[in-house]
C-alpha cells in the first residue's frame, strides 16, 4: 500500500467502502487491506458474504433504523473501521448518513460503479440524458412526475414486486407500450437482464437486488404532467375548495420556488399549490394545513396521484398546528384569513427575507391583506379571468370571482 494510503487510514480513520456482486474480485488492493485491517466492520449481511474472507474484526450489522449504529461507530474515532456498501455511497446510499456524524477529513471513500452506471452500461444509454430516481424506501407514485413521452428513466427498485408495480401504474396512466428492463444481480454471476413491456408484464421470481430502465411511451390519453404551472383543474379531486388553474399559475409566480426551500401552505383544501411548487423541484418541500379530516385525505390522495408523496400534511386549525415545526422560507394563504391571529402568526414564523402569498376572494379577508400591505408593502393585485361558454346558439362571456392576491418579502 502507498504512503498516502496508509496515512489515510490514520488520519482518515472511517473508510467507506462500495462492494459490488462481483465481491473482493472488483476491490483495489487498498480497499481489500483496509477492510483486512479493520477493528470493525460495518454493514449487511450480503455485503458481510461478499467481502468475508478479508474480514478479521469484529462485524456489526446495521440495525434498524441503520441511524442506530452512528453511537457505536462514533466509539471507535481514531482506530480502522470499514462501512460496506452497495456500489457508490454516496448516490442514495449511506455516505451522506455517515458524514452527518462524522467530518469528510475523518473519511475515505472508495466507491464502485453505482446501479445507474451499470444499467447505463448494459444498455448503452447516456445518463446525462436519463433521469436516475430512487424507489428504494420511497413511495412509488414519486416517479409520477418523470413520466414524460419519450423518456428514459434508471430506477432503484424497494424490492422483486417493484417492477409489475411500476407496470401497473404505467398501464393506468396511458403509458402501456413503454418498454421496461429489469436488471437483477449486475456484476455478478446471477447478474440478468430481462425486457417486457408495461402492458404485457409478466416477469416473475424477480431478485431482490434489482433496478429497472423505462423508456416511456405515452398515449394520445395518457396522463402526462406538464412542465409548466398551471395544472389543469380536471386532476385535481376537489370539493370546490380549489385554487383555479389560471389564478394558481400566478400564484407560483409570486411564491417563486427556489432550490431547497420550505412552503407552508396555509388551507391546503385540494393541495393544489402544494403540489404544484413540489412539483417545480424536486428538492423542495411542503407542508400543508388543513383542518377538515376529509379535506387532508383529499389532499392526500391528490399528492400520490400527481407524484408528490412527501407531501406533508398536519391536520390542524391555524395556527395551533404551527408549533413546533421548521420555519418556512415561503408561505401561502388560500384559507383561514377570518381567523384572528393566523396572519400576524404565518408572518413571525416566515424566515427573515422569506415570502408570503395570500390569495382571498372574500370583502372581510381582502380588508386584511389591505391592512398587511399597509404595513408590511409587497404587491396587491386582483385577478379574474373569464371564459367562453355557449349559451343556446352564441357564446358569451362568464367571469370568475375575482381573487385578491397580496404579495411580499419580509425584509
Amino acid at each position: 500500500m502507498t504512503s498516502e494510503a496508509a496515512n489515510c487510514t490514520t488520519t482518515r480513520w472511517l473508510s467507506i467502502i462500495g462492494i459490488g456482486e462481483d465481491g473482493i474480485v472488483g476491490l483495489s488492493p487498498v480497499a481489500q487491506r483496509l477492510i483486512s485491517s479493520a477493528e470493525l466492520v460495518v454493514g449487511g449481511k450480503r455485503h458481510f458474504d461478499l467481502a468475508s474472507e478479508l474480514i478479521h474484526g469484529r462485524r456489526l450489522a446495521w440495525p434498524s433504523p441503520i441511524a442506530g449504529a452512528l453511537p457505536e461507530i462514533q466509539k471507535h474515532r481514531g482506530q480502522p473501521v470499514v462501512v460496506l456498501a452497495s456500489g457508490d455511497p454516496f448516490h442514495y446510499g449511506v455516505g451522506t448518513m455517515l458524514l452527518e456524524a462524522v467530518p469528510a477529513a475523518e473519511t475515505l471513500c472508495l466507491p464502485q460503479p453505482s446501479a445507474f452506471s451499470l444499467a447505463a452500461a448494459r444498455l448503452g444509454w447516456s445518463l446525462q440524458d436519463v433521469s436516475v430516481v430512487s424507489l428504494h424506501g420511497r413511495a412509488l407514485e414519486g416517479i409520477v412526475r418523470y413520466l414524460q413521452p419519450g423518456a428514459r428513466i434508471l430506477v432503484l427498485a424497494w424490492d422483486g414486486e417493484t417492477a409489475a408495480k411500476l407496470a401497473h401504474l404505467l398501464v393506468a396512466r396511458g403509458m402501456g407500450q413503454s418498454k421496461i428492463v429489469v436488471l437483477e444481480n449486475m456484476a455478478g454471476p446471477r447478474e440478468r437482464v430481462r425486457p417486457a413491456t408495461a402492458s404485457a408484464f409478466a416477469l416473475n421470481d424477480v431478485a431482490a437486488l434489482n433496478s429497472i430502465a423505462l423508456e416511456v411511451a405515452a398515449s394520445p390519453e395518457a396522463t402526462v404532467l406538464p412542465l409548466a404551472p398551471g395544472l389543469d383543474d380536471d386532476l385535481f379531486e376537489n370539493d370546490g375548495q380549489l385554487t383555479k388553474r389560471e389564478v394558481r399559475a400566478v400564484t407560483l409566480s409570486a411564491l417563486a420556488p427556489r432550490q431547497g426551500e420550505l412552503l407552508w401552505d396555509i388551507g391546503l383544501g385540494a393541495g393544489s399549490i402544494s403540489i404544484e411548487w413540489l412539483l417545480r423541484h424536486p428538492s423542495l418541500r411542503a407542508i400543508g394545513f388543513e383542518e377538515r379530516p376529509e379535506r387532508a385525505a383529499r389532499a392526500a390522495r391528490n399528492a400520490a396521484a400527481l407524484g408528490t408523496p412527501d407531501l406533508q400534511i398536519v391536520q390542524a386549525r391555524a395556527p395551533d398546528g404551527f408549533a413546533n415545526l421548521p420555519r418556512p422560507d415561503t408561505v401561502f394563504i388560500g384559507g383561514g384569513l377570518s381567523d384572528p391571529g393566523v396572519l400576524d402568526a404565518a408572518w413571525s414564523a416566515l424566515k427573515p427575507g422569506g415570502r408570503l402569498v395570500a390569495n382571498t376572494v372574500s370583502i372581510e379577508s381582502e380588508a386584511r391583506l389591505i391592512e398587511g400591505f399597509q404595513r408590511h408593502g409587497g404587491e396587491l393585485l386582483r385577478l379574474q379571468a373569464s371564459k367562453a361558454h355557449r349559451i343556446g346558439t352564441v357564446f358569451a362571456w362568464r367571469s370568475a370571482t375575482p381573487v385578491t392576491q397580496w404579495r411580499v418579502r419580509k425584509s
